[in-house]
């Protein structure tokens, strides 16, 4: 019954949805494509970023943290941004605010302002991230019925689109300013002017607004530790599924690029199968199975050595936590009084695994190697799928 509630049945599959609502859907798609496609955008002209500002390889490492930290720390505000405002024209100043954060990175010429700008983008990236996700559960709250997970394959598509374009703006002009410039005013009046189709809503009267720090209950916790196992995950698929390929197992770039997009593309197709596979079976069973296919793929890369093997290794890791983050952000948006604050406590947890992921797993590699490091994510896949009953609604929520 339980687990029903969250998938949906056979009465909401079939009733008629409404046109304002329809267009509410298609309008977060399309705001949460804007946010990947600032993500992406952003990602594949690091490169220019670091030779404009003079950085080597440690510099930027320490640049990059930066946005998961300022994310991190926008996080406690953002729970009662929720409840204060409106959530049609909060996601609209948000997105509004993430876009134009993509213009952040090409002013600083020292280290130290590098740093300091990319907290304020992780921190716009934040506050539009958790804004963005309380609409979507808004969203499938209505429905009735799982539509949070090709929301979130829109982002990945969102990201992937962002990164193609810059690959072609970088044939135009190496300079990343006029890139930026035009991407954040198409990308900014994009998501405003979809931001129109969005649905009002405020929380209840009577609910008083969360405090402005508290730490996680204990629910949003053990939910938040799931997504926890499947973004660092994510981010060792992404950030050292290349490295592994080319340095470990001696394969040209080229072999180690396509494992990384054969990573992306697996992600992003699942996402958009996702909502029917939970409807079908329910979020629990749905993160289970998901959970042992990323955990078959992860014991594929460790175990093996050929390469079609460890590619298609990576695929079933990609598409085994692609739905995991979308349910743990709905299973958070149902837990009490305040979906903002829970909503944000689980994406504080989250944007903290993707800040460690790249440290632990190159430190793993350090001390032994990078296969040892692979297998510490089987543990984590295999997490996931022990811990999927967390996300089954209870009373509580």
């Amino acid at each position: 019954m339980a687990d029903t509630v969250a998938g949906g049945d056979a009465a909401t599959e079939t009733r008629p949805i409404p046109t304002d609502l329809r267009r509410a859907r298609v309008a977060t798609c399309v705001v949460f494509a804007v946010h990947g496609a600032v993500t992406g955008s952003f990602a594949a002209r690091v490169p220019w970023v670091a030779g404009h500002v003079g950085v080597g390889v440690g510099g930027l490492g320490v640049a990059l943290l930066m946005p998961g930290i300022g994310a991190m720390v926008a996080m406690p505000a953002s729970g009662r941004l929720v409840h204060r405002h409106d959530l049609r024209f909060l996601v609209r100043v948000m997105i509004l605010l993430w876009c134009t954060a993509l213009l952040l990175p090409v002013l600083p010429t020292s280290l130290v302002l590098l740093c300091g700008v990319l907290v304020l983008y992780g921190a716009a990236a934040g506050l539009a991230d958790v804004a963005m996700n309380a609409h979507a559960v808004v969203v499938e709250q209505r429905y009735g019925r799982s539509v949070m997970s090709s929301m979130h394959g829109w982002w990945s598509v969102g990201g992937l689109v962002g990164s193609a374009a810059a690959a072609v703006a970088v044939r135009v002009t190496p300079d990343a300013r006029p890139h930026f410039l035009l991407t954040a005013a198409v990308l900014a009046v994009t998501g405003v002017v979809a931001g129109s189709w969005l649905l009002p809503h405020r929380p209840e009267p009577e609910v008083d607004a969360p405090p402005a720090f508290a730490l996680p209950s204990r629910a949003v916790l053990v939910i938040g530790l799931v997504g926890l196992c499947a973004v660092f995950a994510e981010g060792a698929g992404l950030d050292w599924s290349a490295v592994y390929v080319h340095t470990a197992l001696g394969h040209p770039a080229s072999t180690a690029a396509l494992t990384v997009a054969t990573f992306s593309v697996s992600m992003a197709a699942a996402r958009f199968a996702g909502d029917r596979v939970v409807r079908r079976v329910g979020p629990v069973a749905t993160v289970r199975l998901a959970g042992l296919c990323a955990t078959v793929g992860a014991l594929g890369v460790v175990l093996t050595r050929d390469i079609i093997l460890v590619v298609g290794g990576f695929a079933l890791i990609g598409i085994g936590i692609a739905v995991v983050v979308p349910l743990v952000f709905a299973t958070a948006g149902r837990i009490g009084p305040h979906p903002g604050r829970s909503i944000a406590g689980v994406a504080g947890i989250a944007y903290g695994s993707g800040l460690i992921a790249p440290g632990i797993i190159g430190g793993i590699a350090h001390l032994s190697s990078l296969t040892v490091s692979f297998a510490f994510v089987v543990l984590l896949t295999a997490a996931i799928a022990g811990g999927a009953g967390v996300l089954r609604p209870t009373a509580d929520t």
